[in-house]
């Protein structure tokens, strides 16, 4: 019998389709994985706003992650909007129960429009429990400056601030650079065990269709580890990946806001 690549997604619901769990399945599928989820939250959201978001209880969340891996098991985890110290303890202890040892952490903190979506005490939650046990971590540059407590606005920064941020306890970083408003698209991967540092550049794509791109990416990083790429292959894969969905949504209309990539850009047009 033939058997598939596995991943599983632990992270938010997006009702509107764009990012989070919906974003995570849609790129596990065009990577060619088949994709499980376990919700840690709901969100009521479109692609204007956030209407609310309805936490999952914890003890729900490790029965969903029972259920998954008792059964069908998983070859790499992406792990997403993680809310509370409770849920991260859960999340953690379920991880290191089923020695799921391929783990890409998104550790999302804030929306595109400033809001907070982790407590406070869950990001020393998060540094403690979380970043020893990732293969990789994969913040965006405002999350890594709540990380490091220190401002990083800019592509001379960031190579300093992935080096930095091994130094938490995860030993390697990719930072999503997408907030920058150059010409170019500039993402940086630091394995601090090598000490190699890739830079990653893409001409930038100019559309309002960029919605679930953080998501996307690291799901995309986590899709070609449980295919069995090495990681600085993985992750370059998923750069060539999240253009092309950019490219692909980028004259694409739907909703009045901020709409998705498109993950299947490879498969169909529009």
């Amino acid at each position: 019998m033939k058997n598939y690549y596995r991943a599983l997604t632990i992270a938010g619901s997006d009702s509107g389709g764009g990012a989070g769990i919906q974003a995570d399945l849609k790129t596990f599928s065009a990577l060619g994985c088949y994709g499980m989820t376990v919700i840690t939250a709901l969100t009521a959201q479109n692609t204007v706003r956030v209407l609310g978001i309805q936490a999952v209880p914890p003890e729900f969340i490790a029965l969903q992650m029972d259920a998954v891996m008792t059964d069908i098991g998983a070859d790499a985890v992406k792990i997403g909007m993680l809310h509370s110290p409770e849920v991260i303890g859960v999340v953690a202890e379920s991880l290191q129960r089923y020695d799921c040892k391929t783990l890409v952490l998104d550790p999302v903190m804030v929306t595109r429009n400033g809001d907070k979506l982790l407590q406070d005490d869950a990001v020393q939650a998060l540094k403690m429990f979380l970043f020893p046990m990732a293969t990789v971590i994969t913040p965006n540059l405002a999350e890594a400056s709540i990380l490091l407590g220190r401002d990083i606005t800019e592509q001379s920064q960031m190579a300093d601030a992935c080096r930095d941020l091994t130094d938490l306890g995860c030993g390697r970083v990719f930072l999503k650079g997408g907030a920058l408003s150059d010409s170019v698209s500039v993402d940086y991967f630091y394995d601090g065990s090598s000490g190699e540092l890739l830079k990653l550049e893409s001409p930038r794509i100019d559309t309002r269709n960029s919605h679930g791109t953080g998501c996307t990416i690291s799901s995309a990083i986590a899709a070609c580890l449980a295919r069995g790429m090495e990681l600085a292959a993985a992750v370059r894969k998923a750069k060539i990946y999240i253009d092309g969905a950019l490219l692909g949504g980028a004259e694409v209309k739907i909703g009045s806001g901020h709409g998705p990539v498109h993950h299947f850009h490879d498969w169909w047009n529009i």
